[in-house]
């Protein structure tokens, strides 16, 4: 995707020895780019959250095992890396599927081979992500055409949670795929972004993509998605997702269920759109899926711009209030209308799951 009419990937080798990653804790307000050059930099801006999104969180770890090989090669380096990376954000999946991607293909390889391996198979992780949210975006756009034909050239609003768009993935994005391919090809298409406090990657970070690409959108509280929808002003919704269990229980950013459950009242369509490396097939269920506890911080504090450009960050709840900080809930299957995934669309079961990825029966 493109920014100020540069195209950009989130992650990008410098070299090899180097990470380029945009640094999201500065958007909207600042467009900023760091190097990584250390698996420890990599395990930061995981932790920190300079990097985000489930499938860019797996590919940033991907290169901090690259970077740790870089340094040392050694079956103790790798056993470090994946140790201290797999630390660093506890619910997002593609974190652990990248790390035992990585560690497969280094385990018993000769020292003085890993390092060219892991680079490469990071690389490859990288480029693969970019192909399967084109396949994402392509298998979703036909949904949003359906919808859209139903409507005799009206705008076709779309509601959307949190932030899966090409700066949660390498590019393109997951939920945000279909839109952006709606957009080229002339679809009238409108977003409804919330806003999702307490981070606000939405009003920060989905609204800051769709401007950039020029995708009509507005920012809304968080609370007034239910109100629009018993205004009929969503046609549907679609979002991302960190992991799916193999019943189809959706674990994403607070607030997902509460967009479902009005979804679901007032009959609007809810898909969740994923990488197939976003599925946990090891566990049954949503309530088994451990939901990381942030700072309260986020919660209690705000950073945003000042009339003279410069960035502040200020108090904004009554002062010795503590606060509570889930950054994720789970949405249960029975309110998702249906999956969209790099080999097609299926129903939100267990069953449904299983008839794209045979595979894992």
């Amino acid at each position: 995707m493109k920014i100020n009419g540069k195209p950009y990937r989130t992650i990008w080798p410098i070299g090899d020895a180097k990470v380029g990653v945009i640094d999201q804790t500065k958007l909207p307000h600042r467009f900023e780019t760091l190097e990584l050059a250390s698996m420890q930099d990599a395990a930061h801006a995981i932790k920190a959250m300079i990097v985000r999104g489930a499938p860019l969180i797996g590919a940033t770890a991907a290169y901090g095992v690259a970077l740790a090989m870089r340094a040392d090669a050694s079956d103790e380096a790798l056993d470090r890396a994946h140790d201290v990376l797999a630390e660093t954000r506890p619910t997002a999946i593609n974190l652990h599927w990248a790390l035992k991607r990585m560690c497969g293909v280094l385990r018993n390889r000769p020292r003085e081979e890993r390092a060219a391996l892991a680079w490469a198979e990071a690389a490859r992780i990288a480029d693969e992500d970019v192909e399967v949210c084109r396949a994402i975006g392509e298998h979703g756009l036909k949904i949003l055409r359906e919808v859209a034909a139903k409507k005799n050239g009206a705008t076709l609003n779309v509601l959307t949670h949190c932030n899966a768009g090409w700066l949660a993935c390498v590019d393109w994005g997951t939920a945000l795929a279909p839109i952006y391919m709606a957009h080229d090809e002339g679809l009238p298409i409108h977003v409804w972004v919330d806003e999702t406090r307490p981070r606000n990657q939405g009003a920060s970070l989905t609204a800051f993509e769709l401007g950039s690409h020029g995708v009509k959108h507005t920012i809304v509280a968080d609370n007034a998605g239910g109100h629009y929808m018993q205004a009929g002003q969503v046609d549907l919704c679609i979002v991302g997702t960190d992991r799916v269990t193999a019943n189809g229980d959706v674990a994403n950013k607070i607030g997902t269920y509460l967009k479902a459950l009005a979804a679901k009242d007032n009959g609007v369509p809810f898909y969740v759109a994923l990488p197939s490396s976003t599925i946990d097939w090891t566990l049954s269920s949503g309530r088994d899926i451990p939901i990381e506890e942030r700072s309260a911080d986020e919660l209690l504090k705000m950073t945003g711009r000042l009339p003279d450009g410069g960035l502040a960050t200020v108090e904004i709840a009554a002062p010795g209030s503590p606060g509570a900080n889930p950054g994720f809930d789970v949405t249960p299957a029975r309110l998702v209308t249906g999956f969209i995934t790099e080999r097609g669309t299926c129903a939100a079961t267990g069953e449904g799951l299983r008839s794209l990825f045979p595979e894992n029966r």
